[in-house]
């Protein structure tokens, strides 16, 4: 297996599903000529032709509008987004429209549709083109929420995505694109819904997080390590579906638990999560459930982006307060 990164492993994930189905078009602005604002799409124009790789108006609602409007007759778009920020336009036709469509029609119409949308912040670009919002979208009924961390599994849950007869947000993390490089199958492996996967084996602490958020968990982990705390490390990749077995078994282990995620603090994923912990595994804690998060503002500029994201000092202090508990 070839090593690629996580830009990668998603270019090589849509030419096989390009290859592979004739019904599957890529829409959105500059996906085509140009291969996407951060050339994900690079070259599948020239090799699949425009009428399958198509550029769009800037209309984020014209663009999932037309996508539902396809996938509700029988194609399977995978309509891209530019950045998380740039989507809320769009959120209307999610709601009102692709989220509910089985819903409305009583199973008669389903929208077997993707949405690709870049999120996170990192790369200094700020406010629109830094969003963490995913909770928005686990909050409405009707979407599954994709957020991969690894090269190998943006490609597999893409696969997975595109095979999917519902809609699904697939949310990229924006900094991890060319972060870190990993062995990617080709043709890739789908990877399944709804199960998480341990990044890190530990006894004493579990550490959930997902997207961009999991490396730097797993450098904090280290850290702890070297401290003689052994943290375990857990990767949702999806939050619709979310693997609540694994959330709660971890924490049946380990006593303890903190949730990482770099999107406001207040309704946030994480809250989601520590209720359900609460609910499921009260018994097996031994100290409160912990929530390392983005703070309840606007990503700023670029210099003062570092004190908005969860970084590997802030993580650690967490968990050490959590160890500190009783």
């Amino acid at each position: 297996m070839a090593e690629r990164n996580l830009a990668q492993a998603l270019t090589l994930a849509l030419d096989h599903i390009l290859a592979s189905d004739p019904g599957v078009l890529l829409l959105g602005e500059d996906v085509g000529v140009t291969g996407g604002v951060f050339r994900i799409t690079d070259g599948l124009q020239d090799k699949h032709g425009a009428d399958r790789v198509i550029d769009t108006p800037v209309a984020e609602s014209g663009i999932v509008g037309a996508a539902f409007g396809m996938a509700v007759a029988g194609l399977r778009p995978i309509a891209e987004i530019q950045f998380l920020g740039f989507a809320y336009p769009a959120y209307d036709q999610m709601v009102s429209h692709v989220s509910r469509i089985r819903n409305r029609s009583r199973h008669r119409f389903t929208a077997p549709l993707v949405i690709r949308i870049p999120y996170g912040a990192g790369i200094g670009a700020a406010e629109h083109h830094s969003e963490s919002t995913e909770a928005i979208f686990a909050h409405t009924p009707g979407l599954k929420v994709v957020i991969p961390s690894t090269p190998a599994d943006a490609a597999g849950l893409l696969l997975t995505a595109a095979a999917d007869p519902d809609p699904v947000i697939f949310l990229e993390p924006i900094r991890s694109y060319r972060r870190m490089r990993g062995e990617v199958p080709d043709p890739p492996k789908p990877v399944p819904f709804g199960e998480a996967a341990v990044r890190r084996v530990g006894s004493d602490l579990t550490l959930i997080a997902y997207g961009a958020m999991v490396p730097d968990v797993l450098d904090a982990a280290e850290h702890l390590a070297g401290a003689g705390i052994e943290a375990e490390v857990l990767d949702l990749r999806t939050l619709v579906p979310l693997d609540i077995d694994a959330v709660i078994g971890s924490v049946a282990r380990t006593g303890r638990a903190a949730i990482i995620q770099e999107g406001h603090r207040t309704c946030g994923f994480a809250a989601e999560l520590a209720a359900t912990i609460q609910e499921e595994a009260l018994y097996s804690l031994e100290a409160p459930v912990a929530r390392v998060t983005g703070w309840d503002t606007v990503v700023p500029l670029r210099r003062a982006e570092h004190h908005y994201v969860p970084g590997v000092e802030r993580i650690v202090a967490a968990a050490e307060s959590v160890m500190a508990g009783s």
